[in-house]
């Protein structure tokens, strides 16, 4: 009798504690090594966007050294806010824990995925099926989920959101929102949404990534008067990126896009995307992408990063070389120390 093969073991690239690490305050990205490296790499650009005296150097300096050391720190609490989450939260929705069903999923997404599993499927058959937001820039958007689900999936987050439960931030740039793999939503919902229904949709919009889609991280940020009101232009740390505006009721916070791998300095005409409630923006992680500010109300997107380890196993795309890999827990950042074998496109059920 065979023995089972091992779990794959995920990791990080060593750059994380220290290459992208966001200053709000001045609207930069930085890579902080030393003291000595930040002053001599990022001096005339700080200090022509306000970081002038002394104090305004110290305090940038002990906030960087802040978020190096919390980033080395992530894995391992984030994997003891995920036991405690699943031993003590009591769910308000727990419907929204279930296996992803179809009826959550709007009929238009449903329509375009089976469409990509058929026999004969095309990119120009898909694309009478959605919308091209741009073709030069191969973004497009679709309807995702049902308003009724949207809406439970909100009341889960808030009463979340409102319980006594550790949270951790979404990502290194949004303060406010949720780790859907801490609160335990990856198994149930997000893998079934990447397996069943993004990779064959992914494989005809985006050919270079066919059957290599094997992770993704995903989380739920939130917008709102008094907390995270915009984005800074960036990166995503991800080969494809889904982004599901799920409510609630707001004006202004639309989503810009540069280029492929676009200076953000060099930014001149954007093209601004409205979210649309229930609809999902597909795009490439490198598209250079911001939000602007929100007008009213409170703004949740759900952000799916979709990852292919044959792809960043070569090149990561945050410091473009050859990574340094670190074991971490979970998916890590999508990196493994083997070849991963192809993903197989799967059929809809």
């Amino acid at each position: 009798m065979g023995t089972a093969a091992a779990p794959r073991r995920f990791c990080r690239c060593a750059c994380f504690c220290s290459e992208n690490l966001y200053v709000a305050r001045y609207g930069l990205h930085v890579r902080f090594r030393s003291e000595q490296q930040l002053r001599q790499d990022y001096g005339p650009i700080l200090r022509s966007r306000g970081c002038v005296s002394p104090k305004d150097f110290q305090q940038l300096l002990g906030e960087l050294e802040k978020e190096v050391e919390r980033r080395q720190r992530l894995g391992q609490e984030s994997a003891a806010r995920k036991a405690l989450i699943a031993s003590s939260y009591h769910p308000a929705r727990p419907d929204v824990y279930s296996s992803l069903q179809d009826v959550a999923l709007a009929p238009e997404f449903l329509a375009a995925a089976e469409y990509s599993t058929s026999p004969g499927a095309d990119l120009q058959g898909l694309l009478q099926r959605l919308e091209t937001v741009s073709e030069e820039k191969r973004i497009y958007r679709l309807p995702v989920f049902t308003a009724s689900f949207c809406q439970a999936l909100l009341e889960e987050l808030d009463h979340f959101e409102q319980s006594d439960m550790p949270k951790g931030r979404p990502n290194t740039m949004n303060n406010y929102g949720v780790l859907l793999h801490e609160l335990g939503l990856d198994e149930p919902l997000v893998t079934p949404l990447r397996e069943r229904f993004l990779q064959p949709l992914m494989a005809l919009l985006y050919p270079e990534y066919r059957g290599w889609l094997d992770t993704h991280r995903a989380f739920v940020v939130k917008y709102a008067p008094g907390q995270d009101r915009e984005l800074g232009c960036h990166y995503d740390n991800a080969e494809l990126t889904l982004n599901v505006a799920l409510g609630k009721a707001f004006t202004g916070g639309a989503l810009y896009f540069g280029d492929l791998f676009q200076a953000p300095s060099a930014l001149a005409n954007p093209l601004e995307v409205e979210h649309v409630v229930g609809q999902g923006i597909l795009h490439r992680g490198g598209q250079l992408h911001g939000a602007r500010p929100l007008g009213t109300g409170e703004r949740w997107n759900l952000v799916v990063w979709l990852r292919a380890s044959a792809v960043r196993n070569r090149l990561c795309p945050m410091c473009c070389r050859e990574p340094d890999l670190v074991d971490d827990e979970g998916f890590g950042d999508g990196f493994t120390r083997e070849e991963p074998a192809t993903v197989g496109v799967c059929a809809l059920t």
